[in-house]
């Protein structure tokens, strides 16, 4: 491709994404009007922007994907979901047996699920401060704090650290959180650090469980933890509609939908 015809491009896809954000939605003819350019050459743009994870293809037309460059701080998602958060958590420590080894990741709903494990005799291992903290404070848990560097929107340990802590343990339970996650694009995070970090967690665990709410469903972040299909279990609310239900259902996993 010549320079004047990949600046076209460009041109041409940056059209097409504005015209999606004031639209939410878009067929093909109506991206053909919008950018003057020919069937043939919008559907060549709608495959690259599909690839690149931009967009949503569906046989009604194409609309954008819910992308999240940034991590939203803790105390900007404690207030979110909350109702879906406890009962997520309620499930997840109907899960867990006294004298269990549990890894915690970071995040507001594996918070819940601390606040709830108060009463049990536990081995915890998290990168969560806040977590830490608070089970610090009952005798019957033994805390491990993974290590490292601080990130400052969750107030969580990352790095080599964490890392080499990770690799030598196996618990019996990784309970991993995100910001995004979908059948198709598995579960991501905004940062390298974060997905190296989740994605460590999970490797050795007995029993790995995504506990994520659907208001994350379909959104996707830059980097990529794993597929669905890695872990043994995923939480998550009712407030997925059948049809996305069913995706989760049909692997091979146990998938719970809380009401």
């Amino acid at each position: 491709m010549k320079l004047g015809e990949s600046i076209m491009s460009v041109e041409r896809q940056n059209a097409i994404k504005l015209f999606l954000r004031s639209h939410n939605m878009a067929t093909v003819e109506q991206l053909v009007k919008v950018t003057n350019s020919s069937p043939a050459t919008i559907r060549r743009d709608l495959i690259k922007l599909d690839n690149e994870g931009v967009i949503n293809r569906t046989h009604g037309g194409v609309s954008l994907r819910d992308f999240f460059p940034y991590q939203p701080t803790t105390n900007e998602k404690q207030y979110q979901h909350v109702l879906e958060k406890e009962q997520i958590a309620d499930y997840a420590v109907s899960l867990i047996s006294p004298g269990d080894s549990v890894l915690l990741d970071a995040g507001t709903t594996t918070l819940c699920i601390a606040k709830k494990l108060v009463n049990i005799p536990l081995r915890v291992i998290t990168n969560d401060l806040h977590i830490a903290l608070l089970l610090s404070d009952y005798k019957q848990i033994d805390v491990v704090v993974t290590g490292g560097a601080i990130d400052k929107s969750s107030q969580s340990c990352i790095g080599q650290h964490g890392l080499a802590l990770l690799n030598n343990i196996n618990p019996d339970f990784a309970f991993v959180s995100c910001n995004s996650w979908s059948v198709e694009r598995g579960i991501t995070a905004p940062t390298e650090d974060k997905a190296n970090l989740k994605r460590c967690l999970l490797q050795n665990a007995k029993r790995r469980v995504l506990v994520a709410d659907s208001s994350k469903y379909g959104r996707c972040s830059l980097f990529k933890i794993a597929d669905l299909d890695q872990l043994t279990d995923i939480i998550t609310d009712s407030g997925l509609n059948i049809e996305q239900q069913k995706l989760l259902n049909d692997l091979n996993l146990s998938a719970i939908f809380v009401d």
